[in-house]
């Protein structure tokens, strides 16, 4: 008998979380910054995409899914990618030490 355990999980189970996210419908530039956005604006951008994230139902699975991927880009989570190298790096250190 096979061990069904074993087995990798169906792939929407992987990513249904995504249909509840607070973000869903929104446009995705106010999670990406456009080229060469700094500063300011950039912090604003981030600032208001955090505050949607803030109240999402899925913030613990997206984070999670953004830190396991290692997301390069945008806020996921709640978190920058400044916020999600640091976590990795501290996670990494702490691994090490």
């Amino acid at each position: 008998m096979v061990d069904v355990h074993r087995m990798p999980t169906a792939v929407s189970e992987n990513w249904d979380w995504q249909l509840r996210a607070a973000c869903r419908d929104l446009d995705t530039a106010q999670f990406f910054h456009p080229d060469r956005e700094r500063g300011l604006r950039r912090e604003e951008r981030d600032a208001k995409a955090k505050q949607v994230c803030h109240s999402c139902p899925v913030i613990v699975e997206c984070r999670r899914h953004a830190l396991a991927t290692h997301e390069p880009y945008g806020v996921w989570g709640g978190m920058t990618e400044k916020e999600r190298q640091v976590a990795l790096a501290d996670t990494t250190t702490r691994t090490v030490a």
